[in-house]
Parts: structure tokens; C-alpha cells; sequence
């Protein structure tokens, strides 16, 4: 029984002769999604602006009345509240700043959530209350500030082991691979608007865990293929390593997305957010360690000598005495 291939063994494709087009691409979608995260910004849960959210969905609505919320908890005197539809179009999230000492005093937050969602129920009878969450803004800024340093080390950490594996061109190909997956997945959250909560974080270090290792298998048969074909012109080198590995990256890619593909059309709308940055990060992932992580090299001077072992004096010297016998 002949097994079922998803690439043909003889696949030769030639990626590297449509690199320029691509590298600009990458960079325009790079740039757009930092725009649009200063533009835009990020719609940050309780987790890290702190204060407090309600969750309320209309239960016989097709669609939230946002409009008339904001008004209405805003006529409660509590300051400008930040409405916006949760998941269902139906369904809102009210987020409010703390009043002034509730940091000592927890009965003053705990009032102003009792008068929102009694206005609320007053004036609209099929409001459902969802949940109430509270962080204090001290805890948010520590948490914003440890996810900020843990998506750091953990990407500087794997570059450095990728360049002491290989060489410091891999590293810094990797690195760089590394900030177009996770800025296009930020610029995703920047333009959509949907929730950035620690959720989020874990899935933007499960994006980095998963595209670095897609590029640590391309770069470790590139590297086989150096030691092997010396004297092959280097975009061919490229071209023929992403075509050997391009069996693995598109089975894996496939049977991850068919998955993710469930999950956002049937999951639980919780993890929504999660499951869409997992599916954008596996996307961007895969294309970068094609036409990013591989192209890359050649900028940064690959060539077929990188690993060829530099002669000493004293193994100069032996060489030249086994010559001479």
C-alpha cells in the first residue's frame, strides 16, 4: 500500500528566487502592525490596566446597545467607562477604572460594581451578569512587566542557544524571523481589537517556542547541507534544505491548524483570543521560516566555509610534517 505524501519527494521549489518580493512584504506587514499598535494599541484585559470589568450579555438582543451603556454607567459619576462587545456581538465587557481608595478600602469597588449592574438591569430586563473581575493596578503593572520580560528572555534565551548550536548568523536569523511572527501576531490583536490578557502572553511564548523550533530544523539541514555540497551556489544550498524539510513543516502546519480551525469554529468563546494568536502565530510561523529565516542567511554572509573548521598552527604543522613523509 503506497502511503499518502502531502510534497512529493522530487518537490523543487524555488523559493529563494522570490525572496526581495517577500522581504518587502514581511517588512510593510511588520511596520503596519507596529503603526497600528501605536495607532490603535492594544486592547488590554484586567490582567494588566487593572481596575474592574463586567460581563454582561443581552440575553434577547441581537446585538449589545454599547452606545446607550456607555452613557448610562457614565451618568453614574464613576468616570468614563471603556464598553466593548466580548466574544458574541450580544456581549460586553464594562471596564472602569478603581475609585479613589479603593486600594484601602476593597467596599468602594464593590459598591460601584453594585450600582453599574443595578442600573444596567433597570434599564435593559434581559442583561445577564457574566462575571466581575478586579486586579489592583499595582498587581497589573507587575504582571504587564513580567509578561514584557518573559517574551523577552525567552526569545533572546533560544537565540542564543540557536547561535552557539551553529553560528551567530543562525541566531541572528532566528531572532529577526522571531520579531515578524510575534509583531504581526500583536498587530492581529492592534486591528481586531479583541482582548490582550495573559491568555494572550501564553500564547505568544507558545508562538515563539513553535516557530523557533520550525527554524531550528530548516537551519540544522541547511547546516548538513553546507558540510555536504561545498561547492553549490548558496540560494540553491537554501532552496534544496527548505525543500527536504518542507514534508515536516507543511504535515505539522496542517494537522496544528486543522485543529485550531475546530477550536475557533466550535470552542468555547473564552479561549477564542488564545486559539485565534496560536492559529495567526503557526501561519506566520511556517512562512517565516521559509521565506525569512533561510533568505536571511545570505545577508548575513553565510557562506559554505562557515563550517569548515579553522586550522591551527600546531595542526598546520602536523599536516605539513605528513606531507613531507
Amino acid at each position: 500500500m503506497r502511503l499518502l505524501k502531502m510534497v512529493p519527494e522530487n518537490t523543487n521549489i524555488h523559493f529563494l528566487k522570490w525572496r526581495l518580493p517577500f522581504f518587502a512584504l514581511s517588512g510593510l506587514l511588520v511596520i503596519a502592525s507596529w503603526v497600528m499598535i501605536a495607532v490603535n494599541g492594544l486592547n488590554l484585559g484586567v490582567d494588566f490596566v487593572g481596575g474592574q470589568m463586567i460581563r454582561v450579555t443581552f440575553t434577547h438582543s441581537a446585538a449589545a446597545p454599547v452606545a446607550a451603556l456607555r452613557g448610562e454607567v457614565e451618568s453614574l459619576g464613576y468616570g468614563d467607562p471603556i464598553v466593548q462587545t466580548f466574544g458574541a456581538p450580544n456581549a460586553v465587557s464594562i471596564r472602569m477604572q478603581l475609585p479613589p481608595g479603593a486600594a484601602h478600602n476593597p467596599a468602594l469597588a464593590t459598591a460601584m460594581s453594585k450600582a453599574i449592574v443595578a442600573k444596567i438591569s433597570a434599564a435593559h430586563s434581559d442583561a445577564r451578569l457574566d462575571g466581575i473581575d478586579l486586579v489592583s493596578g499595582k498587581v497589573s503593572k507587575e504582571l504587564g512587566e513580567s509578561a514584557a520580560e518573559a517574551l523577552g528572555f525567552a526569545a533572546i534565551a533560544i537565540s542564543i542557544y540557536i547561535w552557539y548550536r551553529f553560528e551567530w548568523q543562525f541566531g541572528a536569523g532566528a531572532l529577526l524571523s522571531l520579531v515578524h511572527d510575534v509583531s504581526l501576531t500583536l498587530g492581529m490583536f492592534a486591528v481586531t481589537q479583541m482582548e490582550f490578557d495573559l491568555n494572550i502572553v501564553a500564547a505568544v511564548l507558545t508562538i515563539i517556542g513553535y516557530s523557533l523550533n520550525d527554524t531550528i530544523v530548516v537551519y540544522d539541514r541547511i547546516r548538513e547541507n553546507l558540510k555536504k555540497f561545498r561547492r553549490m551556489p548558496m540560494p540553491e544550498l537554501l532552496d534544496l534544505s527548505v525543500n527536504e524539510t518542507l514534508s515536516r513543516t507543511v504535515m505539522t502546519s496542517a494537522m496544528m491548524l486543522i485543529t485550531l480551525l475546530a477550536l475557533l469554529l466550535l470552542g468555547p468563546r473564552v479561549i477564542f483570543g488564545f486559539t485565534a494568536a496560536i492559529t495567526m502565530g503557526i501561519f506566520v510561523g511556517s512562512y517565516s521560516s521559509i521565506y525569512m529565516a533561510a533568505p536571511l542567511l545570505i545577508w548575513l554572509k553565510v557562506t559554505s566555509k562557515s563550517f569548515v573548521p579553522v586550522e591551527g598552527k600546531l595542526d598546520q604543522q602536523e599536516r605539513l610534517a605528513r606531507e613531507r613523509k
